[in-house]
């Protein structure tokens, strides 16, 4: 895929741009606030999805800035209880009235199952996804794509849906890259884009993160999301202060080594969230 310091270009060739802000949790505390911050940092590139309930934060937040909607890369996603045909159209449409918009640039299906015993999860996400595709179609949506998806998941929309996807969103940092997954979507031109980019700050105890950000003299937050960008992944950062907003965005002055992301791919695993798409959540 195309790329510069700026944007990627997507299989569909819609332009994604690099610096992202992820709004999980954003909708605690001032949350329009916050996004607004995001933006005067120099943000045009918001993730959210519905369970999130940040949405009209972010509609309140550009309203306000009075930056013209086209110059946003708004991506939402549906969620596990609205997956199926008519439900995920119900969904998106509830996302548009939130967001105050006619149009989203990227729509994701947020979970593959919708609970862990579900027999029928396969046959949901082709509803949703043709669901998804006909809004593609309608140039309602710019691209679609999913989440937490692993390849057997992928797998079962590409052997019968449409389109491809554009996008697979997957926690992403060094100790814990889903390498397989990362693999296969760069086979099939699937852009990652990596929630959770520094681990959760677990990743900071790491002595090798440590190191390498005196040698870079740069923080461990750049040298995670630098680490990611490296390896063709978008990092969705999230802070609450213009300064960390503006470092974690300062990721295009350094390079990091082949030998040091050798290092950085190889760690022991650390970080984890917890999540997968297919066992029980573990909590630390």
């Amino acid at each position: 895929m195309e790329c510069n310091s700026n944007y990627r270009i997507l299989n569909n060739q819609v332009k994604i741009p690099c610096a992202a802000f992820g709004t999980y949790k954003a909708a605690e505390g001032n949350s329009a606030d916050i996004i607004g911050t995001a933006i005067r940092a120099g943000y045009r590139h918001f993730d959210m999805a519905s369970v999130y309930g940040t949405e009209k934060y972010v509609a309140e937040a550009i309203e306000k800035s009075r930056i013209p909607r086209q110059e946003f890369f708004l991506t939402s996603k549906v969620w596990k209880e609205d997956m199926g045909y008519e439900q995920t159209k119900a969904a998106f449409a509830k996302t548009l009235e939130q967001l105050n918009t006619d149009y989203l640039d990227l729509y994701l299906i947020h979970w593959p199952r919708p609970t862990l015993d579900c027999k029928n999860w396969k046959e949901l996400d082709l509803e949703s996804w043709r669901a998804m595709e006909e809004l593609y179609h309608a140039g309602k949506i710019r691209a679609i794509g999913v989440s937490n998806f692993l390849p057997h998941h992928i797998e079962n929309l590409m052997q019968n849906a449409k389109v491809t996807p554009a996008v697979d969103q997957l926690e992403y940092h060094p100790g814990y890259t889903q390498q397989a997954a990362v693999d296969y979507c760069r086979k099939n031109q699937i852009l990652v884009e990596a929630w959770s980019p520094i681990g959760r700050r677990r990743v900071f105890e790491e002595p090798l993160i440590l190191e390498l950000s005196e040698k870079y003299h740069v923080s461990p937050a750049q040298i995670c999301l630098r680490f990611a960008l490296q390896n063709g992944v978008i990092p969705m950062p999230k802070s609450s202060s213009m300064e960390r907003m503006k470092e974690n965005q300062d990721i295009f002055s350094f390079e990091i080594s082949t030998e040091d992301m050798y290092r950085l791919e190889t760690m022991p695993q650390i970080g984890w969230s917890g999540e997968h798409p297919d066992r029980e959540r573990v909590y630390f």
